[in-house]
């Protein structure tokens, strides 16, 4: 993806969508269990009829059946376009202490949104990340850090603050969270998928620079994953950027 490119430009270049034809997934997914639930569904994939999937939909709820079976059937499913499937899941999703919570919510994603494209007669694409999102809001975990590691001042702390929060609300965007740490600030924000992020936050960094120049130019953006700080830490000094 090009600096001045968003995420629906990418998706509406190769799948030609409209903006209502994409779902975000507002939940936080891991990304191993988000490419395992793939492999799976696809390695099942009309190994059963719909009706034969259904005749079996209640062993979902059987404590007997393994962690694996249960994968396998709510990949099954989530494949089919029957209202019976969906409520299925969505019974499953509720139950108390269960390890696929996070399997489940995309599965019962997955379904919805292939009942809808029947229904409406249009393709749905589902976007899944590891922070998940907001609406048609991508969440993001981004770091800026000082261009030669000295701790970021009350002053510089404001500074930043205040362009943060007047570019995003001009963008329609929104910050969650913000902390300070030495000699860098890290942040969640959800912004929409129209907005090129990467000239955005360069947008940031170039008006908190004209109070001093205090900011490296590069920076951490990710929607995979909350860094900790140690990650961080780890990051700059591999990167040797002080």
């Amino acid at each position: 993806m090009q600096r001045n490119e968003s995420i629906y430009d990418v998706l509406n270049e190769y799948l030609e969508l409209s903006e209502n034809s994409i779902n975000l997934s507002e939940e936080s997914i891991d990304n191993e269990i988000q490419l395992e639930f793939i492999e799976c569904s696809k390695a099942n994939e009309k190994m059963l009829s719909a009706d034969e999937i259904i005749q079996r939909k209640e062993q979902i709820f059987d404590k007997a059946l393994s962690t694996d079976q249960k994968k396998i059937l709510l990949g099954q499913l989530a494949s089919i376009s029957n209202i019976e499937a969906y409520r299925t899941i969505e019974r499953f999703l509720k139950e108390p202490n269960s390890k696929l919570y996070e399997w489940t919510y995309l599965a019962l994603m997955a379904n919805r949104l292939l009942i809808e494209s029947h229904l409406l007669e249009e393709n749905k694409v589902l976007i899944t990340t590891g922070l998940g999102g907001k609406g048609h809001k991508l969440r993001y975990f981004i770091v800026f850090f000082t261009d030669d590691g000295s701790p970021i001042t009350k002053l510089q702390q404001k500074i930043i603050c205040n362009e943060l929060n007047f570019a995003l609300k001009k963008f329609g965007a929104e910050i969650e969270d913000i902390i300070f740490e030495d000699g860098f600030a890290s942040f969640l924000t959800v912004v929409p998928m129209k907005v090129p992020v990467q000239i955005l936050f360069d947008s940031i960094i170039k008006e908190c620079n004209e109070f001093g120049g205090f900011l490296f130019d590069d920076y951490i953006i990710t929607n995979s994953k909350v860094l900790s700080i140690e990650e961080i830490r780890e990051f700059l000094a591999v990167k040797n950027i002080f």
